[in-house]
């Protein structure tokens, strides 16, 4: 049997995987910014591998309605039909990356996630995942009568940003003056964290930086290290949120490029206070445990149990 692939494609990155006899391998990372369409950077991918996949199940950063995919940001397109009929999949599944992310929480291992505060997963209760890394993704998971898991993808990413005190007032204040509707992604992404310092900045007279994300991330001075709490602060919020909508009693789980990365001092930030701070629903969200995914991609993980799902049905 050939093996499958699997594929987690984002803005920034391209990242391929084949997944045989259940385990995943002979994974590989491009940029997308090498490659003019997707096509090229899965032919490419496929050519070093020299293999050719009768299966594949690919994860999107972007809604995933009909035939035509087109990328949220990113100006990679295609079509799923056209992309089967290329590359011969006889099998191809194509879904939201924020819904293979969900599919992979029932696989994850002790040693994939960090724990954020306290609280503990109620089994078969629906649980949610967000990360921010070149966007926002946001979805939940719910089981189905007769045991099954089933992801629930959406755009909450693009949900309106609310401000918890008046310093984020003033910084969304800001932003809305540069976008309009200032949703979480604005925020709570790479771009968004840049977003934050440029806002902070022009607040406190500075002139706005060309900083990258990860620039603002290591930075010692004031503005770059407000930008960093107020980034964790902001997606506590956001957390709060989704667990409440959801009842989410099966945890929250934080994935993305960027919260790894901010690891020690994301674990003493107001993450999880500010994921409490819900009025009268503090000890209900309190039962709920918070999790750091640290497994380098999940979606992977989500993939992988997809197909081996669709093949025992």
């Amino acid at each position: 049997m050939n093996p499958a692939l699997v594929a987690d494609i984002g803005a920034t990155n391209a990242r391929f995987a084949l997944v045989e006899h259940g385990t995943i391998g002979r994974q590989r990372t491009f940029e997308g910014r090498d490659f003019p369409a997707f096509e090229e950077a899965l032919a490419a991918y496929l050519a070093a591998e020299q293999v050719r996949p009768d299966a594949a199940a690919i994860a999107v950063a972007c809604p995933v309605i009909g035939d035509a995919i087109r990328f949220t940001n990113s100006p990679w397109r295609f079509g799923i039909g056209a992309l089967g009929a290329r590359f011969g999949f006889g099998r191809l599944l194509v879904l939201n990356d924020f819904e293979a992310n969900a599919l992979a929480i029932p696989f994850l291992a002790a040693g994939d996630v960090v724990k954020v505060g306290e609280g503990e997963p109620v089994d078969g209760a629906p649980a949610a995942i967000l990360g921010p890394g070149s966007g926002l993704g946001v979805a939940g998971l719910v089981r189905a009568p007769g045991g099954a898991w089933i992801a629930l993808p959406g755009e909450g990413g693009h949900a309106t940003m609310p401000a918890i005190d008046e310093r984020e007032a003033a910084v969304l204040a800001k932003l809305r003056v540069r976008f309009g509707h200032v949703s979480a992604e604005r925020v709570l992404s790479g771009p968004g964290l840049v977003n934050l310092y440029n806002a902070i900045a022009e607040l406190e007279g500075a002139a706005p930086g060309t900083m990258r994300p990860a620039e603002v991330a290591e930075a010692e001075d004031s503005i770059s290290l407000e930008a960093v709490d107020m980034f964790c602060a902001m997606l506590g919020t956001l957390a709060g949120n989704v667990a409440l909508t959801l009842g989410a009693r099966g945890g929250v789980y934080i994935a993305g490029g960027i919260a790894p990365k901010l690891r020690e001092r994301f674990l003493r930030s107001a993450f999880r206070e500010r994921f409490l701070a819900k009025g009268r629903f503090r000890d209900y969200l309190a039962r709920i445990p918070t999790m750091m995914v640290i497994h380098p991609v999940p979606a992977f993980v989500g993939l992988a149990g997809l197909l081996a799902n669709e093949e025992r049905a």
